[in-house]
């Protein structure tokens, strides 16, 4: 009796399993709860994993790459993933429009692995490289995020009709006489399909990873001008870190000013910073803080491109407001003998930095 039960039981869970379809929350390695960032960057991370010219000849690969695509289309668009949430993916309407994710976040002649840049054939004939600068917040430069841009470009179809294609230069002889020729170029063309230029538009996704610099390089494949003869150029855009208002970078590290009271600079003070993030840096002072005082708090920089779990170091500058107004006698009296400091200005050449 026991036996049958749990046979029933297996049997149940078997057929939910069937009806719900696969489990694409599983399939990308997030939680039910991921932001739109989180599915993208483990779309990213996965498809790179999986990519069928990283594993050729690997069924299992190339399954697990299909899974990854069709659970990404699904949970990056907000109208599906209600519907698989509530419905799993039996309950998905087939629009028939299947995207290819891939192309979107590297291009359409897919993702050269192994850090090499993109190589191309010289013999083939290719079209222009299309460079952009792209300004991207510091905030950003921080966290990561990703920037969806709207592309446009001429897209080649076949058309009706053929054209000259190939062309070439090639040496022909005539013979004039006896003894006698005369050697000269001529053009030879091929005959191809002929192709008209159709504008279409493409959403592509660049991952603004944390710890990027100025001037780097993030390239789309083949998502430049086209070549009808060839093969396009390349969509190449350029890191530009916006001016920020509290923060400087250099390199890995960050530089900020802050401005304190004078009571503050000579009887300590308590005071937090927000970060890039959100999260708060605790300052304390419990000495005296001059005029161009710097502390620095470690860790709390930039995070390292290649490893985000390092980071450089925040470094902050104090500048200290004095009261404007009169002070009266009796005060400064109380000032002197408060401080007992003996005046004595001194002379010096400040911009030799003495």
């Amino acid at each position: 009796m026991n036996y049958l039960i749990r046979l029933l039981v297996l049997v149940f869970q078997v057929s939910l399993t069937v009806l719900a379809g696969r489990d694409f929350y599983k399939i990308l390695g997030v939680t039910k709860k991921a932001t739109k960032n989180e599915i993208k960057k483990a779309y990213r991370k996965l498809a790179i994993q999986y990519h069928p010219d990283k594993n050729q000849g690997d069924p299992e690969a190339e399954e697990k790459f299909k899974d990854l695509g069709a659970a990404y289309e699904v949970l990056s668009d907000e109208e599906k993933r209600k519907q698989y949430d509530n419905y799993g993916e039996e309950g998905l309407k087939d629009t028939g429009s299947h995207r290819d994710p891939f192309s979107s976040f590297f291009g359409d002649f897919g993702f050269h692995f192994g850090g090499h840049h993109h190589s191309h054939n010289d013999d083939v004939p290719r079209g222009d490289d299309v460079h952009v600068d792209l300004e991207v917040s510091l905030e950003e430069l921080y966290t990561g995020n990703f920037v969806e841009i709207v592309r446009y470009r001429p897209v080649p179809h076949t058309s009706s009709g053929t054209r000259k294609c190939n062309c070439r230069q090639e040496m022909r002889t005539m013979q004039l006489g006896p003894g006698r020729f005369q050697m000269s170029q001529h053009e030879v063309c091929d005959e191809c399909p002929n192709v008209k230029l159709v504008n279409e538009e493409k959403i592509l996704e660049l991952e603004v990873e944390p710890g990027m610099v100025d001037g780097q390089e993030y390239s789309f494949i083949a998502e430049g001008e086209p070549n009808i003869d060839g093969e396009a150029g390349d969509l190449k855009f350029y890191i530009i870190a916006a001016k920020h208002p509290r923060f400087e970078r250099k390199g890995n590290d960050l530089y900020t000013n802050v401005t304190i009271s004078l009571q503050d600079a000579l009887v300590g003070f308590e005071m937090d910073i927000t970060h890039l993030d959100g999260h708060k840096v605790h300052v304390v002072r419990d000495k005296i803080t001059w005029p161009g005082a710097r502390i620095r708090k470690t860790e709390e920089g930039m995070p390292f491109y290649d490893n985000n779990n390092n980071k450089g170091s925040l470094f902050i500058t104090f500048d200290v407001k004095f009261p404007k107004g009169e002070i009266s006698n009796e005060n400064k009296e109380k000032f002197k003998q408060l401080l007992n400091e003996v005046s004595k200005p001194t002379v010096y050449n400040g911009l030799q930095g003495y």
